[in-house]
């Protein structure tokens, strides 16, 4: 009896000894404790939770080297590896994880819209239902600060730049004529639907290393990765028809639309200022092919864009009317894949291709134009942690371009020059806190046809001063290759550049959001030439030079008013250049001083409608008055424009559109033509240069047919 008790006591003595106590105490990076973070021994039941002080104590029968884990929602895991013996009294700092959704973004220069970006300036939604846009992507986007009001040519001016200063991409991949052709006070629209869009990011500076070749701005636009379910949507409107149809299956889908265009019966009913010999018609269609690996996703987007019209309008320069014939054929193509590889890499790459046919008669002459263009980027990115983050890649650029022009009274003129561009570009962000990033990269471009090499240093950072509001600020070099414009007549010249400075304030809760953002852009190396236009004989430059300087305000506010939503923009621009065939510094004719604009959106269930207003205004736009001494030193007067819209649902799917530009009929002026001599009395007469219409009316029917019998086209209306 007494060896079977003396037996007891020595296994309890030794289970007693084998038992060794774990403890210590849990804080953040400012000592402050963390109340319930697990601790616990990896690959073990043994573990236990910090207590009100951040301390925590759990005994164990491990031995050795041990892993000990430490996590808490909202910080990073962190593992000790220690022997046990030494796993006393611990002190532990958790640091917060920057991956959090309150964790501070890089936002200078950018707006987002799509459902995975953390903060929303504008939803995919917003970019089809604001009135003042008729459906057209760019034309959403001109109600955000930062754009100019350009209502006669209809493409992104951004702060101070021109047109060709902007480029878009799709899916990363450059996309060489985004905008259907046009002509004089005609508004040119973007070439592509919105419904195939899933995000939208507007860069109005600042924007990453991984972007070239743009001075002022990028539109980035990525495809849906994978619809919802399969649909057939219809359209019938009082410019035409469209037909789209989606199709799935296990590991992938395809999305095919088609519209077509023909303002003959509307122009009949609603005539406008010009002769139409043949009224605008145009054909679209587009597709995206998805296929779903294990570690990615394969996608093929192509659209085709065909635009017929003819048409006589005034000139005070010609006693009869200027006739203007445009016939042009666009293909565009695209091609990327994006997916995972190895421990924490990510890769994405592309190519796009870009036929693009026009004819173009004016009077007597006649001009063909033929320009192939392509692209392929590859773009790797390495998370070594979820602190720093690293991406490398390189791209490469052709275009082909020629064009020919001929007249009765002169010989056959042949133009034209091949392209071939080089880029790489390396960038890494690094979030020292959730508080607390930078973004630094650096770009490299050789252009052969130019024989020159740049280097464009970016940088931005960003601080979180609270869980509401955060500031950022944004450096950059930027080189863009004359446009073809220029080179098909000369090819001597170097890149024109651009450096931005950006201060961004940025403030987000309960549906609110507010940006105040004031920048700096200088301007050196912009092309200039001699005579009145762009002719092979001019004598070319690159000696223009220029800044833009100006502050952008955005609010946006979904909460405050049952069922509404609505948006403020303000933008003050001061800008000047010396460029093109400028005698003196001036500010360009296409920027304005200030700009606002307020969308406003209206859900009512009674009715159910959804009722939307835009109000667009900028003040007067430059133009030189021959009468008087100055160059571009008169102003027009201002632009008003307010635009509505009623969406009206008929049933679930079917969908009744009204919508009307302009409804006030405001009587906008775009500038003046001047005769080339003055009459009798040394007075240069003038031409008002005008809207070809005043208002623009759209009537549209609007059916899908889908499985969940529910879904409709609002969304792309």
């Amino acid at each position: 009896m007494k060896k079977l008790l003396l037996l007891i006591c020595l296994c309890v003595q030794t289970f007693t000894f084998a038992q060794i106590t774990i403890s210590g105490i849990v804080t953040d990076q400012n000592d402050e404790p963390i109340f319930g973070a697990n601790v616990y021994l990896k690959g073990t039941f043994d573990g236990g939770s910090t207590d009100e002080k951040g301390k925590f104590t759990f005994t164990t029968e491990e031995t050795g080297q041990q892993i000990l884990v430490i996590s808490f929602l909202s910080f990073e895991v962190k593992e000790l590896s220690l022997e046990v013996s030494q796993m006393q009294n611990l002190t532990v700092k958790l640091r917060e994880n920057v991956d959090a959704l309150n964790a501070v973004i890089l936002s200078a220069g950018s707006f987002e819209a799509g459902d995975n970006a953390k903060v929303t300036a504008l939803k995919p939604l917003d970019i089809v239902t604001t009135a003042s846009a008729l459906g057209d992507i760019v034309g959403a986007l001109q109600t955000l600060p930062g754009t100019s009001t350009v209502a006669e040519d209809g493409r992104l001016f951004v702060r101070g730049g021109r047109a060709e200063e902007t480029q878009i991409f799709i899916d990363g991949i450059r996309v060489f004529t985004p905008y259907s052709n046009s002509t004089n006070n005609i508004p040119t629209r973007g070439r592509y639907s919105p419904f195939l869009f899933k995000g939208i990011t507007f860069s109005t500076g600042g924007y990453s290393a991984e972007f070239g070749q743009a001075l002022s701005g990028v539109l980035e636009l990525n495809t849906i990765n994978e619809p919802d379910q399969e649909k057939t949507d219809i359209g019938v409107m009082t410019v035409g028809g469209s037909l789209g149809h989606t199709e799935k299956w296990e590991k992938g889908s395809v999305s095919v639309s088609a519209s077509y265009i023909n303002l003959a019966p509307y122009l009949e009913l609603f005539p406008d200022r010009n002769d139409w010999k043949k009224p605008f018609q145009g054909a679209q269609g587009e597709s995206v092919f998805r296929h779903h690996f294990k570690n990615g996703t394969f996608k093929f987007y192509t659209a085709f864009d065909i635009t017929n019209f003819e048409l006589d309008q005034e000139s005070i320069n010609v006693d009869e009317l200027v006739r203007f014939k445009l016939n042009n054929n666009n293909l565009y193509m695209n091609s990327s894949y994006k997916g995972t590889f190895g421990e924490s890499w990510a890769i994405a790459s592309g190519l796009s291709y870009t036929r693009d046919r026009s004819k173009i008669n004016i009077i007597d002459d006649r001009i063909n134009s033929l320009e192939n263009s392509f692209h392929f980027k590859t773009k790797l990115k390495k998370n070594f942690n979820n602190r720093i983050k690293l991406s490398f890649g390189a791209e490469y650029f052709a275009t082909d371009y020629d064009e020919n022009f001929e007249n009765p009274n002169v010989s056959k003129l042949e133009y034209g020059f091949k392209s071939n561009l080089f880029g790489a570009f390396a960038e890494t962000d690094i979030f020292f806190s959730k508080n607390f990033a930078l973004q630094a990269g650096i770009r490299l471009d050789h252009t052969d046809m130019l024989n020159e090499t740049t280097i464009s240093p970016r940088l931005s950072v960003a601080y979180k001063t609270s869980e509401k509001d955060q500031v950022s600020f944004a450096f950059g070099q930027f080189y863009q290759n004359p446009n073809n414009n220029y080179l098909k007549f000369h090819t001597d010249f170097k890149p024109e550049n651009a450096t931005h400075y950006i201060a961004n304030y940025q403030y987000v809760h309960d549906g609110r959001t507010f940006r105040a953002e004031a920048y700096h852009k200088k301007y050196n190396d912009l092309i200039t030439f001699s005579g009145d236009f762009v002719q092979p004989n001019a004598d070319f430059a690159n000696d223009g030079f220029g800044h833009a300087t100006g502050l952008d305000i955005f609010w946006r506010d979904n909460k405050t008013i049952k069922n509404v939503e609505y948006w403020i923009s303000y933008s003050y621009l001061d800008t000047s250049r010396k460029f093109e065939n400028y005698p003196v510094e001036a500010m360009p004719n296409f920027a304005t001083k200030h700009n606002f604009s307020l969308v406003t959106k209206h859900w009512i269930d009674k009715l159910k409608s959804q009722i939307g207003f835009s109000y667009n205004y900028s003040s007067g736009r430059a133009y030189t008055n021959l009468n008087t001494t100055g160059f571009l030193s008169e102003k027009t007067k201002d632009y008003h424009s307010l635009s509505v819209n009623w969406a009206y649902l008929l049933s679930p799917q079917k969908i009744l559109y009204f919508s009307v530009s302009n409804a006030l009929g405001v009587r906008n002026v775009f500038g003046y033509e001047y005769a080339n001599q003055a009459d009798v009395n040394g007075t240069f007469q003038r031409m008002t240069r005008r809207p070809a219409a005043d208002q623009f009316f759209f009537v549209g029917f609007f059916w899908t047919i889908s499985d969940d019998k529910s879904s409709n086209q609002l969304d792309t209306l």
